[in-house]
């Protein structure tokens, strides 16, 4: 089993940056591919970004490429999601999830962490 604990999220005002990270727990998930996906309000859970165990990157373009980063340290088993340029539209409930790197279905999931962007 592997747990994803997510921290890092805040109020912020638009315009400003801010991290979140995801640890990951109970085995190692270095060959996972590591992802980030947000929930609003009222709407269905989206695609942020996501990482291979290799570093290769995918970003929901339409939304946040260009704005976001994703990244992983092995060594600490986390994962990051640097966003910059914070829009009022980021405001979302944030989630990390992990899968095998073979697999289409994302295994694990975390909690979430709270991102509220005021304008």
């Amino acid at each position: 089993q592997v747990q994803l604990v997510e921290s890092g999220g805040g109020l912020v005002q638009a315009g400003a940056s801010l991290r979140i990270s995801c640890v990951a727990s109970g085995r190692t998930i270095s060959s996972y591919t590591m992802g980030w996906f947000r929930q609003a309000p009222g709407k269905e859970r989206e695609f942020v970004a996501s990482i291979t165990w290799s570093g290769i990157s995918t970003y929901n373009t339409d939304s946040v490429k260009g704005r976001f980063t994703i990244s992983r340290d092995k060594t600490k088993n986390t994962v990051y999601l640097q966003m910059n340029s914070l829009k009022p539209e980021d405001t979302a409930h944030y989630y990390c999830a992990a899968k095998r790197p073979e697999l289409r279905t994302w295994n694990y999931w975390g909690q979430g962490t709270q991102v509220t962007v005021s304008s």
